[in-house]
């Protein structure tokens, strides 16, 4: 059965990984991605981490489903023959500075003209006005600026950390993607075509706020201060391993403390409710520390496990698909690729039961689809090859 979005076809001139896994969400659930890359390196991507058959693992994820078409768009010709993939396009993507896809003659406006019913979208580091649109951007940089590193501080040292994981691109794509099919399904309802802007910074502080920033929420005084959860948000080590507890609720922290055979934590009035248990978190946390150091994770994880208490082990990442959980939700699939041979990746998360999303097609080679996706533009064979006698398809 084909995808949801079936018959959708995306113009992508986006690199790294924003707009990237943007884009591979729509190739999931079932949109036609060509992703335009500039001829001899492609998306940067390509190049970085761990890499096989001359494809990185992170550019093998985050452009499944998609055609490569290596365009050079510094010339006329290579221009030329965007403007005609974009006229039979329902979206256009593109993750530039601020100004230099106007400069490139593909600005909103631009298109808008060619094109009166594009969803063109603009995904950004900054913004597109203040002091910092003009300036280069990387996921630790908006780590920095948003409060992302400041709400990661060691509790001991004070010091702030960096998460390690590229959390504000993949929270900045996933806004994007549902951004995409929204302005897609308004367009559907009569709304027309519409330019559709986020940056990483709006995303990442959109991301922390609900929590991270509570305590920022109301305005003016009267409300109570947000309790401190470092005790509780705390990865224990066990006789053997590690592993993460959270008994919020009453009824929670009244199965733990039979769980770890110390029922008499009940009686204590520091842990007499849930706000009196996080006034007192530390001194919780210290005792909860000296049971599980001395408790086999297995053994700790089923008498847990028999109260019902919120709990699971740390699993390393090099094991992480043979988790029992993992393997039930049928979530690591294993696929072929032309270059870099047999690899795992995650199927689709969102499951649709009558347009369901699909493996279709490996990350591109660059410029793998380039005559296929003129052609379907229709480009005579003759332009084609004109186009790489030039050097602007390659």
């Amino acid at each position: 059965m084909p995808g949801a979005l079936d018959g959708i076809r995306v113009i992508d001139l986006t690199a790294m990984v924003s707009g990237p896994l943007a884009t591979c969400v729509l190739a999931d659930q079932g949109a036609d991605v060509v992703k335009v890359e500039p001829p001899a390196t492609g998306d940067l991507i390509r190049q970085i981490g761990c890499s096989r058959g001359g494809i990185s693992a992170i550019f093998a994820t985050l452009n499944r489903n998609k055609r490569s078409i290596a365009l050079d768009l510094r010339k006329p010709a290579g221009r030329a023959a965007l403007s005609r993939l974009v006229a039979r396009a329902d979206v256009f993507v593109q993750n530039f500075r601020p100004g230099v896809i106007d400069a490139m003659g593909f600005g909103e406006p631009a298109l808008r003209r060619l094109h009166p019913r594009l969803v063109y979208v603009s995904i950004d580091g900054f913004g597109e006005t203040g002091p910092w649109a003009p300036r280069r951007v990387y996921d630790i940089v908006i780590q920095a600026l948003s409060g992302m590193a400041d709400s990661q501080r060691d509790p001991r040292t004070g010091e702030p950390e960096l998460v390690r994981n590229i959390v504000c691109d993949k929270a900045t794509a996933w806004v994007a993607s549902q951004a995409i099919t929204a302005a897609l399904f308004a367009r559907e309802r009569g709304a027309g075509g519409q330019h559709v802007r986020l940056s990483m910074l709006d995303a990442a502080i959109a991301f922390l706020w609900p929590d991270v920033l509570q305590a920022h929420t109301w305005l003016g005084p009267g409300a109570s201060a947000p309790a401190s959860l470092a005790g509780f948000l705390s990865v224990r080590r066990t006789a053997d391993g590690h592993m993460t507890i959270f008994a919020i609720s009453d009824r929670e922290f009244e199965g733990l403390c039979r769980a770890l055979g110390r029922p008499e934590l009940l009686a204590d009035p520091r842990f007499a409710d849930t706000s009196a248990r996080l006034r007192h978190a530390d001194a919780l946390a210290a005792i909860l520390d000296e049971i599980t150091r001395a408790s086999p994770s297995a053994e700790l994880a089923a008498r847990l496990a028999a109260e019902d208490v919120p709990h699971a082990p740390v699993n390393r990442v090099a094991t992480l698909h043979e988790d029992p959980q993992v393997v039930a939700n049928d979530l690591v699939v294993e696929m072929e690729h032309p270059t870099g041979g047999r690899l795992r990746t995650p199927r689709p998360v969102a499951r649709f039961d009558r347009t369901p999303a699909s493996l279709r097609r490996p990350a591109p080679v660059l410029g793998e689809h380039g005559a296929e996706v003129l052609a379907e533009a229709g480009f005579a064979p003759a332009e084609i090859e004109g186009l790489r006698a030039e050097g602007v398809l390659s």
